[in-house]
């Protein structure tokens, strides 16, 4: 009997940008330090509490890895570790 396989690509575009700059819901995660970092619909909503801010030197660089602020700790992972980012979480 013969075994078929289909071979399926994944690809996962990410977008790199300063804490300051988030704007959309999502999960995140830390260039620096490899954290991640959840922001709920309410959290980029002007008006609300609490306001978060990171202050340093230099910007602190995020990754989104999914438009999904609750998305499972394996498949953060999983997004993580595809894009070779560090993972400290």
């Amino acid at each position: 009997m013969a075994t078929r396989t289909k071979e399926v690509e994944y690809r996962h575009t990410a977008q790199t940008i300063p804490f300051e700059e988030i704007s959309e819901p999502g999960t995140y995660l830390s260039n620096w330090t490899g954290h991640l970092i959840r922001v709920p619909e309410d959290g980029v909503k002007q008006g609300r509490s609490p306001v978060i801010e990171v202050l340093g030197k230099e910007p602190m660089m995020l990754t989104k890895l999914s438009g999904d602020p609750f998305i499972g700790m394996t498949k953060a992972r999983m997004l993580a570790a595809d894009l070779d980012l560090p993972v400290n979480f």
